[in-house]
């Protein structure tokens, strides 16, 4: 996303190709997009970016909102997902869309239809598997009665862990995989952001209630605390988020975004690294007694999520 949509102005084009093509050499397999990451931009960018090896890699891409923007509000009509991936297939340049997630819950469209949409594009070959993304665990459960719902994306961090109450043991129950978005808490667990940060403009995290400037301060603990375990372990505080999540679930795998190249390098460095349980207690006894500060979304932001 944060390529082409979402954290202040895009990548140079050739730049962010690199990137990605950089990412799959390093034995990055797994690419995640949306039509409403520009939007159009970014499924396009990836379709140039993995053409010479489509094949090797495994492409997941979102519908969901009217026209592929955001602020025009959700529509997730069958029609308009079938119009939809036809056109992703032409801006990913491929014959089929591996994981088409649904971006968020439509309250207007039953889930049922939804499903039974995309099952109808799996039968026709256009699909593999069917994800949701941010929805609750009623809906998920309605859905996968009707198409299998391999993966669900949610937000998932050592800052935002929500999905543990009641998700994680759905998605367990079920057989399906987890895939967290903004496992660094959207930047801030990298200790890169401060109170004294200035985003873009059109970086969406200004609106965000838990970076505002007093929260971003207040939540400076949840850094001051992963960094002094990271410096324990020779790593960097986002090598430390990362490995914690891959050492909840064997089925969760996180995707962190970056526009660098450098922290490209380091964020796949976590898979290197394994938290011992005495590890993984001493990271749960400290971070319960920490309050995080402020809302993860703004309210019209919220009112899209766990349907």
């Amino acid at each position: 996303m944060g390529l082409s949509f979402g954290y202040g102005p895009a990548t140079d084009k050739q730049n962010a190709i690199n990137l990605i093509r950089t990412a799959y050499e390093l034995g990055v397999n797994f690419f995640d997009s949306a039509e409403a990451y520009g939007p159009f931009l970014n499924e396009e960018l990836l379709g140039e970016a993995v053409a010479p090896f489509r094949d090797q890699v495994v492409l997941a891409t979102k519908f969901g909102f009217e026209g592929g923007e955001t602020s025009k509000g959700l529509n997730s009509r069958p029609e308009n997902i079938r119009a939809f991936v036809d056109a992703a297939l032409v801006r990913l340049r491929t014959d089929r869309i591996d994981l088409l997630y649904q971006h968020r819950v439509d309250p207007k469209v039953p889930i049922e239809d939804v499903a039974g949409t995309v099952k109808e594009l799996v039968a026709g070959g256009k699909v593999k598997y069917f994800g949701l993304s941010e929805a609750g665990s009623e809906t998920i459960r309605r859905a996968h009665a009707v198409q299998p719902v391999t993966a669900l994306q949610s937000e998932y961090s050592l800052w935002w862990r929500e999905p543990e109450q009641e998700l994680l043991p759905t998605l367990e129950e079920l057989g399906i995989g987890f895939v967290p978005f903004s496992p660094l808490g959207k930047g801030f667990l990298t200790g890169a952001i401060n109170e004294n940060t200035k985003f873009d403009k059109t970086d969406f995290r200004n609106v965000v209630p838990r970076f505002n400037e007093d929260n971003r301060k207040a939540n400076q603990m949840v850094v001051n605390t992963i960094t002094e375990f990271a410096t324990r372990k020779n790593a960097t505080p986002a090598q430390i988020a990362l490995a914690w999540i891959m050492a909840q679930k064997p089925w969760i795998v996180p995707i962190p975004g970056t526009t660098k190249v450098h922290r490209l390098q380091e964020n796949l460095k976590a898979e290197e690294i394994t938290l011992s349980k005495d590890d993984l207690t001493e990271i749960e006894n400290t971070f319960s007694e920490i309050q995080i500060q402020g809302a993860r979304y703004p309210p019209h932001l919220q009112e899209r999520v766990g349907r």
